[in-house]
């Protein structure tokens, strides 16, 4: 592990300093904890959802979407059986829509293979489809008391600093090295407690992109980045790689007062939801007109909608729009805005246009 683990200590300093961790750590929590839905009754399957929501999306975006996903879909069989329109409809907003549809395939496992209920075995979870260490860990040490460690972005960043430690925490093995130090930090009594609180510390003291709130903090009497003024440019992370920029024309078109949506493909980005007519690149009127024609749409008149932007994991859209009007009716599927507003999922990468649906003007 020293040779994974950059950091000054040596391990038996390291050992000391994990050891009086957990006491002032979960005294902070008692104190300080945020009132959260999944805390309050931490079934495995409340704590499973939440734990997939959080991902990469932060806890004020999670929890309306938490409460009415867990009261439309309230337990792994009514997820398993639930419609792929309902599923994506209850999703929509959140964004990495593979996470509920690995959400659905890990539903239908536990139903078929579980007796409908979530394992209460750590390994057991590891092989349900989109469950991994992390998030096996979560559900074992918060809904069931079992001594594992969840290792998420906040701890590995509070572990990075409490330790004075720069190596990359993107690098699997640096991960799971963190992994083993939170396990020997971690109280038998109050597993999941513990790892809250990690994932608390970092989530509202030990804050991303910015200086931590050091005074605040539960552990600044031993955190060693503290001491040595390292903590400021701490965790060290691998650049990443550009993203990269991708420029469509977005046309809503319509006929009638109804909408022309199209869903895309099962697999891949953003699959198996529904969109405006997508043309690649940024088109003039013209040439936009020249090709909805190509394509059989009879166009009235074609009027902008203005410029959007989205930003993906990797790729950027560049968005140009268009309301087009119809002179007659197209052979693609049409929809009433009150369809699209309480059935239909579209991606909010279309926001800036979905937006202007019930305000746009009549045809000429």
């Amino acid at each position: 592990m020293d040779e994974i683990l950059h950091t000054d200590l040596a391990p038996g300093e390291c050992r000391e300093l994990l050891a009086a961790m957990s006491q002032p750590l979960l005294q902070w929590y008692d104190r300080s904890a945020r009132v959260l839905p999944w805390r309050e009754r931490p079934t495995p399957y409340r704590v499973w959802v939440s734990e997939i929501m959080l991902q990469q999306t932060r806890v004020a975006a999670v929890l309306p979407y938490f409460e009415r996903f867990v009261t439309a879909l309230p337990d792994e069989q009514a997820l398993a059986d639930a419609p792929q329109d309902q599923l994506l409809k209850l999703w929509e907003g959140l964004g990495y829509y593979n996470r509920v549809k690995n959400m659905q395939k890990c539903a239908r496992e536990v139903v078929a293979c579980h007796g409908g209920r979530l394992p209460g075995d750590y390994c057991a979870l590891l092989k349900l489809p989109g469950i991994g260490a992390y998030t096996a860990g979560a559900i074992a040490s918060i809904a069931f008391g079992q001594r594992f460690p969840a290792v998420d972005g906040n701890v590995l960043r509070v572990m990075a600093r409490l330790i004075s430690c720069d190596s990359d925490i993107l690098q699997p093995r640096v991960k799971k090295a963190f992994g083993e130090l939170v396990l020997s930090a971690m109280p038998h009594h109050r597993p999941g407690d513990f790892n809250q609180a990690m994932m608390e510390l970092g989530a509202t003291i030990c804050l991303p992109n910015t200086l931590p709130l050091c005074p605040s903090c539960p552990l600044g009497d031993i955190c060693r980045g503290r001491a040595l003024q390292t903590h400021h440019h701490l965790p060290h992370k691998a650049p990443k790689k550009a993203k990269r920029n991708e420029q469509w024309t977005v046309v809503v078109a319509r006929w009638q007062g109804r909408i022309l949506l199209q869903r895309r493909p099962e697999s891949g980005l953003l699959g198996g939801m529904y969109q405006y007519l997508c043309l690649p690149g940024h088109l003039g009127a013209e040439e936009c007109q020249q090709q909805l024609a190509a394509q059989g749409f009879c166009v009235h008149t074609l009027r902008p909608l203005g410029a959007a932007k989205h930003i993906f994991t990797h790729i950027v859209w560049q968005m140009e729009g268009y309301l087009a009007d119809l002179s007659a009716p197209p052979q693609e599927p049409l929809y009433t805005l009150e369809e699209i507003e309480e059935q239909l999922s579209v991606p909010s990468a279309f926001a800036h246009y979905t937006r202007q649906l019930p305000t746009l003007p009549l045809p000429l």
